[in-house]
């Protein structure tokens, strides 16, 4: 390879020709978002892009994943990841572009369909990159694998392309790397070392009672009393159960049970989302709510055991120390002053799944995407909660420069921190 002095100049020379179809793309994914399984539509426009770009490409991995890989010589193996997915949310950005499909979900209701999350982004910016890569390969070596990535929505979509047997059809990799659009001003980068997103578990919990006429309690046991004695017991793990140096949330998001105002009904449903930075810690709470929730079940005489289920589970992302530090520190000299340190994120993702089975580090960052005046003047009145829609809001809509400029400047420069040395 004749390495040119700035192989990263040399990469991007071609944005803006790239910036001449993402810009018109990412309006089209928008306007055409899918559910977590059923991303096809979005996987047929990745494997066009990727073919046009020299990849090979291989789809219908864990359903509708896409993997696309380039090789140029010997050298590294980069695993960049972008999802795909979108959420049953009603749009209410009120853009030109902005989406009107409803659909029916996996259980067959009829919802609307947003991507409020900003996978749309994330997939545009992954194809500039690769397209930008494949344009680029006189100023890199090694091999990049583009993975495009179904259902991180729901949690299942990195392991079902895992179980679909990801690692036969790939060469082995020797770093991952993934970004997510967060609601903070476009332009900007950011990283983080170590726990960088929690891990989220959600658990639904059934408790019995026993039915009655509203007017003869004591011929009942009250399930609405009992799920209400479990929801103030449970904010006490927090608060007494978990260190002050750790962060953990417990929220109960939903409480159903009965029919009728003069029925006492014989069952509640609880739903708990728990979100977590330690597995130690995850481990130990979710220990505690079944103590607590059995606990409560016999004070009240429940006439059976609780029921517990654990769904839509997240796994921690830990970002490695090292593959942070070099990331970080090629982020700094591209981006100078837009490149900031992130604050962990609250919110969950599967993409560790990916690394995590196939045994190799990685690092997982974030782009903003808010317009830049939009965000300062919220931030100078006090009133960003408020005035600047978070994802998965029905009027979250990242701008579209200089976010995709941003996201794929960060993917191709984080990769190059392998390929081009």
């Amino acid at each position: 390879m004749n390495s040119p002095s700035n192989p990263i100049a040399e990469v991007l020379r071609g944005l803006s020709e790239v910036r001449s179809w993402q810009e018109d793309l990412y309006r089209d994914i928008h306007q055409h978002p899918e559910l977590s399984h059923q991303e096809h539509r979005t996987a047929d426009l990745i494997v066009n892009r990727l073919r046009a770009s020299g990849y090979a490409v291989q789809d219908r991995i864990g359903g509708s994943g896409v993997i696309g890989v380039l090789r140029n010589g010997s050298g590294p193996t980069v695993l960049l990841r972008a999802d795909m997915d979108a959420l049953p949310v009603e749009e209410a950005t009120g853009l030109p572009y902005a989406s009107t499909v409803h659909t029916n979900d996996a259980a067959g209701n009829a919802v609307p369909v947003m991507h409020a999350c900003g996978h749309d982004v994330h997939v545009t910016c992954l194809l500039g990159a690769a397209a930008l890569l494949s344009e680029g390969t006189q100023s890199w070596n090694g091999t990049v694998i583009a993975l495009f990535q179904p259902a991180e929505e729901v949690g299942d979509g990195a392991r079902g392309m895992v179980d679909d047997g990801l690692a036969d059809v790939i060469p082995p990799v020797d770093v991952a790397l993934a970004q997510h659009v967060l609601p903070a001003p476009a332009g900007l980068v950011g990283t983080h070392r170590g726990s960088v997103l929690s891990a989220a578990d959600s658990m639904r919990i059934t408790v019995y009672g026993r039915g009655a006429h509203g007017s003869m309690p004591q011929a009942a046991v009250d399930p609405v009393v009992l799920a209400a004695m479990i929801v103030v017991r449970l904010q006490t793990i927090v608060s007494r159960e978990v260190a002050p140096t750790e962060t953990v949330v417990l929220t109960v998001g939903s409480i159903q049970s009965g029919s009728k105002s003069n029925v006492i009904g014989d069952h509640a449903v609880l739903e708990v989302n728990l979100r977590t930075y330690d597995e130690a810690v995850r481990t130990a709470v979710l220990d505690a709510i079944r103590r607590i929730v059995i606990a409560e079940c016999q004070a009240s005489n429940s006439p059976k055991g609780p029921d517990f289920e654990l769904y839509d589970r997240f796994p921690l992302t830990v970002n490695d120390d090292d593959i942070t530090d070099r990331v970080s520190g090629a982020f700094g000299r591209y981006f100078g002053e837009r490149f900031k340190p992130m604050a962990a994120q609250s919110a969950s993702e599967d993409f560790s799944d990916i690394p995590n089975a196939l045994g190799v580090p990685y690092t997982y960052w974030g782009i903003g995407g808010i317009d830049e005046q939009q965000y300062r003047k919220a931030a100078d009145a006090g009133r960003v909660a408020q005035d600047i829609p978070v994802n998965h809001s029905p009027t979250f809509a990242p701008v579209i420069q200089p976010t995709l400029d941003t996201g794929t400047q960060a993917l191709v420069v984080a990769a190059l921190a392998w390929l081009a040395t």
